[in-house]
């Protein structure tokens, strides 16, 4: 791996991070493509790195809002972290127990199995992409700009749909989650805000798992360092991408352009089960 092969992977991150196309998708296929393993705990741990920088760009972009939604007052706070704790308990749960029924269903017989071995599976990608791409169709379509309020019941259900996201890459968790609020009634602003608000709690615990991962791979001090620090500036670079990409997911998500997305991740996932 090149600070060339991290600068490209970093710009597609960003740009593809906040876009409900599957980020995670656009890097795998990229990376198959400039000769690098998508599974290797090097590229998992880049990959992990690039949803760090658009994190963090995440939390600059919305902090306004949730300022004024989410931390208004302590009664405000108080509901909404609720809501966000419930919906990532629920993720957890069926996350880890989605993993553990493929690995006895489909791979039993490979005690070594690990769920990024899926990452680098380019007609599963294919096939969650063109999935993702029939979801947010059918929710622009379905839409009516409804503003029902967030409830334990729909916080979980969103929570529900963000743990199919996690062992299939190319089913998009922004794209996934933003669209089970709309199919539920919830405005697309607050959604918006509860998806990435999601996305920020979540992100930390990938991150520990994949050092976990990494730390028990036999890599040395040495190969540490060379992935850690190229990880990092890849972290800068996908922060700067997926600051300029927010006001885009923004415009088109409120403006009634939802259902762009979902027919381009439709193309997509013929681009990839064609090339893949």
């Amino acid at each position: 791996m090149t600070l060339f092969h991290v600068f490209i992977l970093a710009v597609i991150q960003g740009f593809a991070e906040l876009l409900p196309v599957s980020s995670s998708a656009h890097v795998i296929m990229a990376e198959k493509l400039l000769g690098l393993d998508p599974s290797a705990p090097d590229m998992t741990f880049l990959l992990v790195m690039l949803h760090t920088g658009t994190m963090f760009a995440v939390i600059l972009y919305f902090w306004k809002s949730w300022h004024n939604s989410y931390f208004s007052s302590v009664s405000n706070f108080k509901e909404h972290a609720k809501y966000i704790l419930v919906a990532t308990m629920v993720t957890g749960v069926l996350g880890l127990l989605l993993q553990t029924v493929i690995k006895h269903t489909f791979f039993a017989h490979d005690n070594g199995f690990e769920i990024e071995q899926l990452f680098s599976n380019s007609k599963l990608i294919a096939c969650a992409l063109f999935a993702a791409g029939v979801v947010i169709g059918l929710s622009s379509y379905l839409d009516r700009g409804e503003n029902q309020p967030m409830t334990l019941k729909r916080a979980s259900i969103i929570g529900a749909v963000q743990a199919l996201c996690l062992p299939f890459r190319g089913f998009s968790r922004s794209g996934a989650t933003i669209s089970t609020g709309l199919f539920l009634g919830i405005s697309r602003e607050k959604v918006e805000q509860f998806s990435f608000a999601l996305a920020v709690v979540l992100t930390p615990v990938i991150i520990l798992k994949e050092l976990f991962r990494l730390m028990h791979s036999h890599v040395s001090t040495q190969g540490l360092h060379q992935i850690i620090l190229p990880s990092l500036l890849g972290m800068v670079l996908s922060f700067i991408a997926g600051m300029l990409a927010l006001k885009w997911l923004s415009s088109w998500l409120e403006h009634g352009k939802w259902h762009i997305f979902g027919l381009y991740c439709i193309g997509f996932s013929v681009v990839v089960f064609t090339v893949g």
